[in-house]
Formats: structure tokens, sequence, C-alpha cells
């Protein structure tokens, strides 16, 4: 694609990067075929390639975002499905990032958008206030249908039945191997997470130190500030990654790590991206060296080997692949290697490339696009009659589990169960366990 900035707009490292990015594109169309929000809604603009022509006619001209460019950007869900798809290269997340980043300076939101992700700012990566506004949503929920803003309604539905209580493995620590240390890892136990499923942290740890590693959850880490990041909101993003970065280096410059594991697949796909974010400040050296660190659970237990089976439950599990880690990240077979190698049997719908509509904070943003591609994702699920459906992303975790009567899992979880550990909580009651 010809591109025609200045030689002054090009002194912008943003736009610099922009540039490098909107020239590899040639225009061919093939992002549109495994586009979500195209598929849906069949508008050329609510595709990569139309979203695309938008983001260069903005950043050329040096214009503030109108309302047109918004609602198209707003309508992308950053699953990254055009990245598996692009023969050229196109590094769309670059691109994506900055035209928000771009947006969130320029333009003004109507009042009730700005209130909107304001208050999401300020509680999700933020574990006890989000347990708090869980707790209100959950009284408020029988009182949904008095609510005028679907995006209000789409909150309160997010409110699950039970609140986990705080678990205590999530405090900063050291937790040991059992038996030979084969590595030492710092898991990232993430925000949201913390106060939606608190068993999946617990489930990795114990994975991970029955498979030989001493796991260091590291004082000062928290969210990786990808939510904030997909908002525009740079400065915020920013600076929960910063102290991210600063905990993990304390960890690399002191007793040393061999890797930084992450279970939630959409922050994974922020924190490799790290040295990107912070290429032209004072940490970036560092946040290159975090980067080059971060593994998924997926990719360490490929590494380690997993043990012998414990316990043979030959279950049908229904393997929901997260856009962030197939997409994101690339990492397509792993999970399913894994869950084979445990003795389940492992089924793929049809059109796993497509989002479950979750994306972060889009389910609660864009309510009926997402609504319409989590039915479309139910569906497939349920058609190959699953047992269990698993899962990599808490994200999808919750937008699946919302529609369906299926057990929903992280895919750790079963790791973790058929390898001794306890049978995950979803299961029990559910489904007959021949092992137990």
């Amino acid at each position: 694609m010809q591109t025609n900035f200045s030689s002054e707009q090009l002194k912008d490292p943003a736009i610099q990067r922009s540039n490098e990015v909107l020239r590899t594109c040639v225009h061919c169309g093939f992002c549109t075929a495994t586009c979500p929000t195209y598929q849906v809604l069949g508008d050329e603009l609510d595709s990569p390639r139309g979203r695309i022509y938008l983001i260069k006619d903005m950043l050329e001209n040096s214009r503030p975002a109108d309302e047109k460019t918004v609602k198209h950007i707003d309508r992308c869900l950053s699953c990254l499905a055009c990245m598996s798809t692009c023969p050229s290269g196109v590094h769309y997340m670059h691109l994506v990032d900055h035209a928000r980043e771009y947006i969130e300076q320029t333009y003004k939101r109507p009042l009730s958008d700005r209130l909107l992700r304001w208050v999401l700012a300020r509680i999700l990566p933020y574990p006890t206030r989000f347990r708090l506004a869980l707790l209100g949503a959950k009284i408020g929920k029988p009182f949904a249908f008095l609510m005028p803003d679907a995006r209000l309604k789409a909150m309160l539905a997010m409110a699950p039945k039970t609140i986990p209580p705080v678990s205590r493995l999530d405090d900063p620590q050291v937790l040991p191997a059992i038996g030979p240390r084969r590595k030492r890892v710092a898991l990232m136990t993430g925000c949201a997470q913390r106060a939606l499923n608190t068993d999946i942290n617990t489930a990795t740890i114990r994975l991970l130190q029955r498979h030989g590693c001493e796991v260091v959850v590291a004082e000062g880490a928290g969210c990786c500030g990808a939510l904030t990041h997909h908002m525009g909101k740079t400065a915020e993003s920013h600076s929960t990654a910063a102290r991210n970065i600063r905990a993990w280096v304390r960890e690399m410059d002191g007793a040393g790590l061999d890797a930084i594991v992450i279970n939630t697949s959409g922050c994974g796909t922020t924190v490799k991206d790290y040295g990107h974010m912070f290429r032209n400040g004072d940490l970036a050296a560092d946040a290159a060296r975090v980067s080059t660190l971060v593994k998924d659970i997926s990719e360490v237990m490929i590494d380690l080997g997993l043990a012998q089976a414990d316990k043979a439950v030959p279950l049908r599990v229904a393997y929901h692949s997260a856009c962030s880690l197939q997409h994101g990240q690339q990492i397509k077979t792993h999970p399913k290697t894994l869950l084979k190698s445990a003795g389940f049997t492992v089924l793929e719908p049809q059109d796993p490339h497509l989002c479950c509509g979750s994306a972060g904070t889009y389910n609660l943003m864009q309510p009926e696009i997402s609504g319409q591609l989590k039915a479309l994702k139910v569906s497939s699920l349920e058609k190959i009659q699953p047992e269990v459906i698993a899962a990599g992303n808490i994200g999808c975790m919750m937008q699946i589990g919302g529609g369906t009567k299926v057990p929903i899992v992280h895919t750790v979880e079963l790791l973790d169960w058929a390898t001794g550990g306890p049978t995950p909580p979803q299961l029990l009651g559910r489904i007959a366990l021949s092992a137990e």
C-alpha cells in the first residue's frame, strides 16, 4: 500500500511503525474471509482491510478521529485472525493499537461512553475493586431488565453465581518445586482472573510444582495492562506494565528466572509485546528481556513434558482455541497435544479460528455483536457433543460458559487433574468419573 506521510510525521515513532505496517498491505482481502465482525455484519469497513483504509486516511491527514472511524475501530475485536490469514505479514495489532491511542487523544466520546470506559479501566484491573463490583452486579442482576443501556445489562449478566474467596496463593511468595528443581518460574496471577476464578492459578501452581518448578509470585506484579492498552489509554497501561517489568527484572537479576508463565492468553499476547510497547523509553532493555522470557503455560508444559496421567478419564473434551493464543501468540497445537497426552479425547469445533466475542471488554462495550458471536461459538461447540469444554483464557470461559450448560474449565485444570490434582469443581457431580 502506498503511503504519503511527511518527513515531519515520520519523526513520531508511532507513525513510523504504522507506516511500516500500512506499506506491507497489498489490498488482497484474504483477511475478510476470517474476520468475525465482517462475517456477522457484512460491511467492508468492519473488515481489517476496511479499517486499514480508515486508519491510513486518519493518520496521513493528521485529522482528529471522526464518529465513522471510531465506530468501525471500536467494532474490531482485536482477535488478530487477520494476522494468521494475511499472506503479506501485515502486523495489524500494532496498527489498530496505535489507532485506538490516537482516537483516545483526538476524539471526544459521548458522556455515557466516557463514563463506561472510565469505570471499566478503574475496576477490572484491580481484583479487590472487581470483587466488590461483582458483588454489586450479583445483587442487581434480577433488575437487569430495568436498565436502559444494553451495555449495563451486559455488565450485570457478567456476574457469576458465586464469587470465589480470595486465594492466598495469589499473594507474593515463593512456592517450592516437588522433587528436584528443574526450573524457577514466575507466575503472573493477573487481575480479573483473581476475582472470577481462583482455581486456575491454584491448578497452575500445583501442576508446575509437580513437574519440578519453583514458582515465584513476584512482589509488585499485577495486571498486564491489556485492558487499558486496548482502550487506547496508553499512560495507564504503560504504568501498569512498567510495574510488572520492574518486579520480574528484580527476580531475574536476583535468584534468576527460567520463564515468566502466563495462563491467561490475552495477557500473554500483551506481555510478549512489552518489548515493542517500551521500545523508545527508559525501560526498553528490561522490557525486551521480559518479553523473551514470557511463555504460555502450554509452552512450558510442552518443554517440561507432561507426567504420566494418574487418572484414566477418557472424557470428550471440546477444545476452544482462544484468539489471543492461536492468533496473537501463534500457539495452535500445544494445548491439544497436552490434553491428548493426558488421556482425553480432544474434539475441535467448526471454524475454530472465529472469536467467541469476549475479547477483553468487548462483550461489555459491544454486547450485540458479542452476543451474535457467542451464539455461533456455543452452537459449534455443542454440535460436537462434548462432555466438557476446555479453553486457555478466562474471558472465553466466562463468555462461552454463559451460553451453555456444558461445563467449561481451563486447560490447565484438566492437566492438573489428570496428573494428580483434584477434580475441577465444575465437573463435580456433573460427569461420571470412572477413575475416582
